[in-house]
């Protein structure tokens, strides 16, 4: 698993604030869950900063159409399982080369690597913020 660092986060952003929005949580959610069907650059961006489409991107890479469906499936599982929500619309499912789940103020993207290359969200967003996915610690690292 790998997590996009190639942008700063901006330091002005009043991250207690943004931790307690519901918006905030699900996009974290959604990137934990990408992350647990071993999606790759996995990205959390401000959305909402720069624009009123939404709050949150969650954008994160499969390798195969199978693994992009997993990605999306547990984002959606995951979502509705933590804050009882259904995403508003899903496009994608049928081809599996890019899904997008649509909460309104949170936008899930999961892609095939070529799809995400090819239409390169985050250097069209380019302009907002770039925030810290926040995974949890496995057990044997607590213990430490």
């Amino acid at each position: 698993m790998t997590i996009a660092t190639d942008i700063a986060t901006p330091k002005d952003l009043n991250l207690t604030e943004r931790e307690q929005d519901q918006s905030y949580q699900m996009a974290q959610a959604a990137a934990v869950a990408a992350d647990d069907r071993k999606g790759e650059n996995i990205v959390l961006l401000a959305i909402g900063e720069v624009s009123s489409l939404a709050e949150y991107f969650v954008i994160a890479s499969g390798f195969s159409k199978a693994q992009v469906r997993a990605i999306a499936g547990m984002a959606e599982e995951s979502i509705l399982e933590k804050f009882g929500r259904k995403p508003r619309n899903i496009a994608g499912e049928q081809d599996g080369t890019w899904i997008l789940l649509d909460y309104g103020d949170v936008i899930v993207h999961a892609m095939m690597a070529q799809e995400r290359e090819y239409y390169d969200l985050e250097a069209f967003w380019g302009h907002a913020p770039k925030l810290e996915v926040f995974l949890p610690v496995p057990e044997l690292e607590q213990s430490a």
